[in-house]
């Protein structure tokens, strides 16, 4: 197994629909540890970059270029949307079921899937079937499916959007203990106080393009774009 997937690269990386470009021309480079945080307007591309990195995306034009080839790439890395996906099955089954995709023995799984179920504060309904737990639950369900793998790359497209505020701390949790144990973290969300909490860097995104990369505190306390001075006042951006 290679050493590490990292960095992925972005060359004049296009995402088009029809004839409007969705994102792009992007060049970026992530690598290291760490959480960056992409943060805009609804429209402005957070949600296609992700799904772009992880795969689920194409370029037009341009390319995406991990350090090693596709198959370590792609079983080292794990996506976690904004609503959350649970499985027709148990709470404990969800959790293990990216290891019985990876040959994981049956009983070694659900051990480890037992494991999880209590740190995220589960055990008592682990039992269950999944899809009668609440929204928090569920996303906190999918975040320990995503992370018993110990990916080295968590793509995370606001993972608490819909969640109230001690379930979002929960999640905020889960994502600190990740990048402490050394996942790289990419991550979007509208929640600017939950960005400066997290991040290492803020990638700002408007109109398919990035304006901005700097760390939290630099582009909270100093906006160097016009676009992002009035995003952070609350101005309308069209």
């Amino acid at each position: 197994m290679v050493e590490t997937i990292l960095p992925v690269e972005l060359q004049n990386a296009i995402v088009r629909k029809g004839t409007k470009d969705i994102i792009g021309p992007l060049n970026l480079t992530f690598g290291g540890k760490g959480c960056s945080i992409v943060i805009g307007p609804n429209g402005a591309g957070k949600t296609t970059l992700l799904r772009l990195l992880h795969g689920l995306e194409r370029t037009t034009s341009g390319t995406v270029r991990w350090a090693a080839r596709k198959g370590d790439t792609y079983s080292r890395q794990s996506f976690v949307f904004q609503a959350p996906v649970v499985l027709r099955r148990s709470g404990i089954e969800n959790i293990a079921y990216p290891l019985y995709v990876r040959g994981v023995v049956k009983k070694a799984a659900r051990a480890e899937a037992e494991k999880w179920i209590g740190d995220i504060g589960l055990r008592d309904v682990g039992n269950n079937d999944a899809s009668v737990l609440s929204g928090g639950e569920k996303q906190k369900l999918a975040m320990a499916r995503a992370l018993i793998t110990k990916p080295e790359v968590l793509f995370l497209d606001e993972p608490t959007a819909n969640l109230d505020g001690a379930a979002t701390l929960e999640i905020e949790g889960l994502i600190r203990a990740a990048v402490e144990a050394g996942t790289r973290v990419i991550m979007a969300t509208h929640d600017f106080g939950q960005a400066r909490r997290l991040a290492t860097e803020i990638l700002f995104m408007y109109h398919g393009k990035v304006h901005e990369r700097a760390t939290a505190d630099t582009f909270f306390d100093d906006p160097q774009s016009e676009e992002a001075r009035k995003f952070l006042r609350g101005d309308l951006l069209v």
